[in-house]
């Protein structure tokens, strides 16, 4: 098994894209990450997305990709794993260039979900959970996550502020980061406030609907033995029992403390050794439960540890440090590819405003369905 390294990476800004197609936003991220290295034609193209039949009414992204990007040839392929399908793509990536099947890939992430109106996207989001069940009954995405902030509120004595922490860390990062779709500082009132959308959960505890690509190129060691690299110490992919209300323990994620604790023992550090953090935080309690299942937190004290500081740019573990899903935004099938190139910013030194001093370990955490798919991959400066 040889090392990877997250060679260069490329992102559009999220937002809303209405004058470019899901190829377009997918070729600039690509551009991007294959610009500074001209010499290297990428072995495989991997394309994370989740629902560009339903968004674009495109499918076999990968071939058009390839074509679009004048590499006709080159073996190309969508991986889908509902919000995790970035997070997953980069995992097979990172895989085949790990056991030496390529020697290097190209992995983008894209989703295009402004084209569609509120109700289809909420529709197009039910289908990381089961369709033949919640969306017969009327159970959308939302209303899962919502009854499951009930649930950790309830259960941890967890206070409306307390739960609006995570937003508000998020939105006050995003406010100097260049590519986030929100770059407008909130406050804890200002969430509490906000329209309720679900009971409890309102309108700024949810991540926003946008447009956006992501990109990044790996690379063996070999192909690229540079002194100042970014490379990837693990990466591991976790399922949980498929439906949330049908887990013995709805509080546990445990798709996301398996991938973690194997990511970690495979990585050789421990949650001390982490420098910076970037969670999926679709929602402000799918942030709390994160942390807690990733060992940051004690079970009942993620939202209580973000209010407290423990998460913000300049805390214990600085998490979100570009706005996260809730800030930079959540085009589902490029979030985790989203958080793997915020990870080489920081850990290249790259951050600006939003740079981590001393930054030398970085942990992504991306999830497909509440906790049913997850991946957890750990990055280091070399």
């Amino acid at each position: 098994m040889g090392r990877v390294v997250v060679a260069s990476v490329g992102y559009t800004k999220v937002g809303d894209h209405w004058d470019k197609s899901i190829l377009d936003l997918a070729v600039e991220a690509s551009k991007k990450a294959l610009k500074p290295y001209p010499n290297i034609k990428p072995d495989v193209i991997i394309v994370g997305n989740m629902f560009s039949g339903r968004s674009s009414r495109q499918e076999h992204l990968g071939a058009l990709l390839a074509s679009a990007l004048n590499l006709a040839g080159t073996p190309a392929f969508k991986v889908e794993a509902a919000c995790a399908s970035g997070g997953v793509a980069f995992n097979v990536g990172y895989r085949m260039v790990r056991s030496g099947e390529a020697s290097s890939a190209l992995v983008v992430g894209v989703e295009k979900m402004r084209d569609l109106d509120a109700a289809e996207v909420s529709l197009a989001l039910s289908m990381a959970d089961s369709a033949e069940y919640t969306q017969f009954i009327g159970a959308s995405f939302l209303s899962l996550n919502a009854m499951l902030a009930r649930l950790y509120q309830e259960t941890y004595n967890v206070t409306r502020d307390e739960l609006s922490a995570f937003p508000v860390i998020a939105h006050q990062n995003a406010t100097t980061a260049e590519h986030a779709q929100f770059r407008k500082a909130i406050s804890v009132e200002d969430v509490s406030r906000s329209p309720l959308v679900s009971d409890p959960l309102r309108l700024l505890d949810c991540a926003p609907i946008g447009d956006g690509a992501a990109a990044v190129l790996l690379t063996s060691d070999k192909l690229l033995d540079e002194e100042d690299r970014v490379e990837v110490l693990s990466s591991k992919i976790s399922t949980n029992i498929f439906s949330v209300y049908e887990r013995e323990d709805m509080l546990t994620f445990s798709a996301t403390k398996d991938a973690a604790s194997k990511a970690f023992s495979e990585a050789g550090v421990s949650v001390e050794d982490v420098d910076v953090l970037e969670i999926h935080d679709a929602f402000s309690v799918t942030a709390a439960l994160s942390v807690e299942a990733m060992g940051f937190s004690k079970p009942g004290e993620g939202a209580k540890d973000a209010a407290a500081g423990v998460y913000s740019l300049k805390g214990r573990y600085p998490a979100l440090t570009f706005g996260g899903l809730k800030g930079r935004g959540n085009p589902v099938g490029a979030t985790g590819l989203y958080q793997i190139a915020e990870l080489w910013l920081q850990l290249k030194g790259r951050g600006g405003l939003n740079q981590v001093e001393g930054c030398r370990i970085g942990v992504a955490q991306n999830i497909g369905g509440v906790d049913t798919t997850s991946v957890v991959t750990v990055l280091a400066k070399r």
